[in-house]
């Protein structure tokens, strides 16, 4: 039987990988290094920035830094339509930035501080979409002095911004493994991606409105009694109830990783063993079998950032613009005119 050449058998497996809503579009064309001639000092001018910024502010930026990448990648893929606002975004209407699930981001000062240098140095030349890229690896390396992953760069701007897209595309932390595992499929990653990008919930804080369904119930009365998850650590449930008080406080951030809340470790799949998950969808990674099947091995820290490299490498490349597609952001809150 004749092979088909090799080319014909990547276009098919990429084809394959291609399927579904948010998809690896354009990946094959990004590279490293891919400033490396337009604007030589792109990825040390980012670096630089967001190191320093993270010296100022060591236990929430890189957090912060890596859910931006995360939030923008789930919507449109990663072409930093979270960064545009409302009134800019292209045909009118609401931008994903003031949608519920991306109220609470932060970062975005870091990124046009960031975007401001480049315009300057190399005007016109290097995307919103590749400084949120570079922007999430630099800030989560600083504690370990050196690059997690590499960053394949190449990304183009895209010009719409919708929240609808945000509230229905970004994960929900009450979603099950059914709902989880479709909406990465949607993106073209799979459940080991699901299990190794959720361990990203190992720096951040959490909401207590957004798992206090865990916590507390209506009673008949009306009035509000302890809940009895028994998914949740009983002791873990009552040391968040103390922080939260009530069903309705949106005000209180409690650490996702109650164990090293600032350091990005392998303590997230930890505290999933013993009952600790913070949200319903991180204690939902205990209900699949495949799932369950990779968490004792991502307990060991060299394992867990080996895997992380890789599975947020892939998603970097969800949906991505390149070549002449999208545009190059002169500034990434406005789509140019």
């Amino acid at each position: 039987m004749m092979r088909a050449p090799p080319t014909l058998l990547v276009l098919v497996v990429l084809a394959g990988a291609l399927a579904g809503g948010g998809v690896i579009v354009q990946a094959a064309l990004l590279k490293a290094h891919f400033y490396r001639h337009s604007c030589p000092a792109a990825e040390a001018v980012v670096r630089d920035i967001v190191q320093a910024r993270v010296a100022e502010d060591p236990a929430a930026l890189p957090a912060r830094l890596l859910r931006l990448f995360f939030h923008d990648c789930f919507v449109r893929g990663c072409d930093a339509s979270l960064l545009i606002d409302s009134t800019s975004t292209a045909g009118g209407g609401t931008a994903e930035k003031d949608a519920a699930p991306n109220r609470s981001l932060g970062g975005f000062d870091v990124v046009d501080t960031a975007k401001a240098v480049l315009e300057a140095v190399c005007p016109g030349v290097v995307s919103c979409a590749d400084i949120v890229a570079l922007a999430a690896r630099d800030a989560v390396s600083v504690q370990f002095g050196r690059e997690l992953w590499d960053v394949q760069l190449g990304r183009r701007d895209g010009v719409v911004s919708r929240a609808s897209e945000a509230l229905s595309d970004i994960p929900s932390p009450s979603d099950n493994f059914t709902t989880l595992e479709a909406n990465f499929g949607s993106k073209g990653l799979d459940v080991k991606d699901l299990v190794i990008l959720s361990g990203a919930h190992t720096i951040g804080i959490g909401h207590c409105n957004l798992f206090s369904s865990r916590l507390f119930i209506s009673t008949t009365t009306g009035a509000v009694a302890p809940a009895t998850d028994p998914t949740l650590n009983a002791a873990y449930a009552a040391q968040l109830r103390t922080a939260c008080g009530s069903p309705s406080n949106n005000a209180t951030v409690v650490p996702m990783d109650p164990s090293s809340p600032a350091r990005f470790d392998s303590h997230y799949y930890v505290n999933l063993k013993l009952g600790r998950g913070l949200f319903r969808s991180d204690a939902a990674l205990l209900t699949d079998r495949r799932a369950v099947g990779m968490i004792h091995a991502l307990t060991k820290e060299g394992h867990f950032l080996k895997e992380f490299k890789n599975a947020v490498r892939k998603m970097g490349r969800v949906g991505v613009l390149t070549g002449d597609q999208g545009e190059i952001r002169r500034n990434c809150r406005v789509v140019n005119s």
